[in-house]
């Protein structure tokens, strides 16, 4: 049995290669952009009744608000947020009729005064005393 071989084809070192092509790069285009249309806000809902005490009460106690209207009640209080050392703030519902409230020290001395009356929506700043 005879062996069969292949032999590869020389190739030239000299041989020409081929051109090589150059490809110009060109940027892609940009696209117009477009502003979306305005839209006409129409009558805009409150986000609530926002109560804002600005009071040192000392550390470890907490502010409360009790009252009427916007879900809150004149026998137990609601613990307000403490935003710094001496400002506490809460956010109620929105009411069709105006709120009325009073603060309390861990829920259980009350503010001096007589009670604060705000209306459903706006934003009230107050200085308690007690």
């Amino acid at each position: 049995m005879k062996k069969k071989t292949i032999k590869a084809a020389k190739t030239s070192a000299s041989a020409p290669k081929p051109p090589v092509k150059t490809v110009k790069k060109t940027a892609a285009p940009r696209k117009k952009v477009v502003a979306a249309p305005a839209v006409k806000a129409g009558p805009s809902k409150s986000a609530g009744t926002a109560i804002t005490a600005t009071i040192d009460i000392g550390f470890g106690n907490a502010l409360y608000i009790r009252g009427e209207g916007a879900s809150l009640s004149w026998d137990v209080g609601t613990l307000m947020n403490c935003v710094k050392d001496d400002t506490w703030s809460i956010t109620l519902p929105e009411t069709s009729k105006p709120i009325i409230y009073k603060f309390l020290i861990n829920d259980l001395t009350w503010s001096a005064g007589p009670d604060y009356i705000a209306e459903s929506g706006r934003k009230i700043a107050v200085n308690p005393a007690f």
